[in-house]
């Protein structure tokens, strides 16, 4: 087999940051994300209705992590198209949208498969959507383990971005802003609550080692 067609190639810097392909990511995750807080429009406009406004952001939390990852990858198409060292603003705000898109793309595309499944386990029909769905939060997480790899992010950006993930599953579950789940999952509240919050763990953790492998790579 030659080695432009092995499957190594289809995961390599020369594939996935060629720029059909960054455009292909960042026109898919753009729409869905579009798509996201559709999905989540009434259950805003509910929020906005019965409390405070500000808790509206705490609300979409999938669409939220899908429009920052998409953030990423425009940051990754304008990597090519820079001539000069970028600022030191740019390169914080950078930081920032990537280790928020690493955390919640990974914490939220496996909560959200989590959920269909465990609802499906208890009875819940999937259909057509919850098979979309399926597919589309798991390539939200495995996208951001792909593109982590090129991604500049330092500490600083990691413990606002925990701290926002911490807060957000604080506003979740203990204001009640939480994803409607179906009702089989109602009485499973307490152990979502814990699972939710091992995600962010983890999402976090992930972030960190890359960035010790990144630093580790880079001396």
């Amino acid at each position: 087999m030659q080695q432009g067609l092995s499957v190594s190639y289809f995961w390599s810097k020369d594939f996935l940051l060629s720029k059909k392909m960054l455009w292909a990511f960042f026109i898919s995750n753009l729409l869905g994300t579009v798509y996201g807080y559709e999905w989540y429009w009434a259950q805003m406009v509910d929020t906005i209705a019965n409390y405070p406004v500000w808790y509206v952001y705490f609300v979409p939390d999938s669409p939220t992590a899908s429009l920052f990852f998409t953030l990423s990858i425009g940051f990754l198409l304008m990597d090519r198209s820079l001539d000069q060292q970028p600022n030191k603003l740019y390169r914080a705000i950078r930081g920032f949208v990537e280790a928020f898109a690493l955390i919640t793309s990974f914490k939220y595309g496996i909560w959200a498969v989590a959920m269909i499944w465990t609802g499906a386990w208890q009875g819940v029909p999937v259909g057509w959507d919850g098979w979309m769905l399926t597919g589309s939060h798991l390539a939200m997480a495995v996208e951001a383990l792909l593109f982590v790899r090129w991604y500049r992010y330092r500490l600083t950006a990691i413990i606002i971005v925990a701290i926002w993930t911490f807060w957000n599953d604080f506003m979740d579950y203990e204001r009640g802003i939480f994803p409607r789940l179906p009702r089989e999952l109602e009485d499973n509240l307490h152990t979502i609550e814990w699972f939710t919050v091992g995600l962010s763990m983890t999402g976090i953790l992930i972030a960190v080692i890359c960035l010790l492998t990144r630093k580790k790579r880079s001396t």
